[in-house]
Parts: structure tokens; sequence; C-alpha cells
């Protein structure tokens, strides 16, 4: 089966779609556009073909222009706005008492994995703890970690603060998962050098789309260090064999309200001469 398919009555030759894909397998002809030769084994299924042409005019096996989201103009962001956007996402460290619907997190996850990955591997999966004795067991691993580091590592848990985090676990307090209802694992195979970035990057995603659902998140830095040292953890999850988690999310709907977006540094820039 032919890679792409061209309707010759839509296709107006203007050449876009070879232009602007990225593994360079298409090529314009008299006749329109055409696959090179070995195409399929170089297409990354990226669907820039398809989403770029004006006219609908070519298909791909696995994409087509009906499957594809339309851009909407009416729907653009305003400078103004998306600064406001970028500019007030918060880390949200206190919650209510609330679970977070799995219908709405699914459909800030399905939005998420429209984050960018490297040549288009999409190899960012998910694993999710929506109940509290999950997140708490979490949490409690986190911290018989700490205890390990502190007396094996000093130096290390000295740098971390680590027996404070300890201490005040002993009294109550958690600091590591501070109460979310639900926490949020991104992990991806071994295989893919660019499993970090990925991971990293629809992380970002997910929670920038949060506060648009209702909810708030918090990037749980010490869990995803212990992730990947702390065996009972590492149990806990069972992530399938060759898998690294590169990043974990607290998430739940915020128990206050920003008022304003606090001042951060001017970017350091030096332009190469």
């Amino acid at each position: 089966m032919a890679l792409f398919t061209i309707d010759q009555d839509k296709c107006d030759k203007d050449g876009i779609c070879a232009l602007e894909c990225p593994a360079y397998i298409i090529e314009m002809t008299e006749e329109g556009p055409v696959p090179i030769d070995g195409a399929e084994e170089i297409c990354i299924n990226c669907g820039h073909c398809v989403a770029i042409c004006p006219k609908s005019a070519i298909q791909l096996v696995t994409l087509t222009a009906d499957q594809c989201l339309p851009i909407e103009k009416n729907l653009a962001v305003p400078a103004q706005q998306a600064e406001q956007f970028l500019r007030s996402r918060r880390s949200i460290r206190r919650y209510k008492d609330k679970e977070v619907p799995a219908d709405v997190f699914e459909k800030a996850l399905e939005i998420a994995c429209c984050a960018p990955t490297g040549s288009n591997r999409q190899p960012v999966q998910w694993l999710v703890l929506s109940k509290k004795e999950d997140v708490v067991s979490v949490a409690s691993h986190v911290i018989n970690w700490m205890r390990y580091v502190i007396q094996n590592h000093p130096e290390i848990a000295q740098a971390f603060n680590m027996e404070n985090l300890v201490s005040q676990w002993d009294q109550g307090l958690d600091r590591i998962c501070r109460g979310a209802p639900q926490l949020i694992f991104a992990y991806a195979s071994d295989e893919f050098g660019s499993g970090a970035a990925d991971c990293h990057t629809a992380l970002a995603y997910l929670e920038l789309i949060l506060p648009s659902h209702g909810l708030g998140s918090c990037w749980a830095g010490y869990v995803n260090y212990a992730a990947g040292q702390w065996p009972d953890l590492k149990a806990m999850l069972n992530l399938p064999p060759g898998h690294t988690c590169h990043g974990a999310l607290m998430v739940g709907y915020p128990k206050f309200k920003y008022a304003r977006a606090p001042k951060r540094n001017a970017p350091v820039i030096r332009y190469h001469t």
C-alpha cells in the first residue's frame, strides 16, 4: 500500500507538503507530490504533510485530514493572554481533600500527549496513582530512602535537607507528596535516547493544561529521585523492565487561588559573535 494518496482534484501542486516534510521523503513532480524510494521506512508519521495542506489533498495511510484537529483562528491566544497564562503558572503544594475524576484527568493527559518528542517516537507512558493510601505509601518509601541516605551518605542528605524532611514527617507533616490526592509518573523505554527530554516536555504540557480543568500540580522531585534508587519504591511502581521514570507530578484541586504572579529574574542572554 502506498504511503500516501493524493486527491488530484484538490491538489494545487504548491509543493508545501514536500517543503515541510522533516524527513525529506516527498518530492514534487509535474503530476504532484510523490514519495521517494524507501519512503515507507523513513517516514516518522509526524503528519506534517496532512496538517499543512490547505486543500486537504494528501492523506497518509496512518492519518487523514478528518482525524486532525482543525486550527480555529478565533481560538488563537493573544500575546497578552499567553503571557499571563505562562507567568501565572504556580506550583501547587496544598490541595483540597477531593478526588480527581478520571475523565477530567485523562482529557488533560490526552493533551499532554501532544507534546513534541524526538523523531515523533512518542515514547512517553504514564503511571497514575489515584488512591490516597498509595500516595501516602509512596511518600513513606521516600522517607525510608532518606533515612538510609542520612545514615550512609550524610553529605548528600545535608545538601538535600533530608534530616529536616524526615523530622517533619515523624511529626505528621508530609513535605514529600504534600497530601496530594494523586501522583502521576512519566516513564519511557531505555531504548529511546530522548526518553528523558520527551517525558519532561510531556510533564510540562500536563502541568500547563491542568489549571484549565480546575486542577493544579507540583513536580515531585524527591519522589522521582527515590524512584530511581530505592528498591522498595521501584517494586511498588513495578515499571516494565528496561523502562525508567523521568519525572513525577503531584496533582489535585488547589486549596487556594493565587492573586498575582511573582517577578522572576530577567533572562541572561549572550549573543554569539
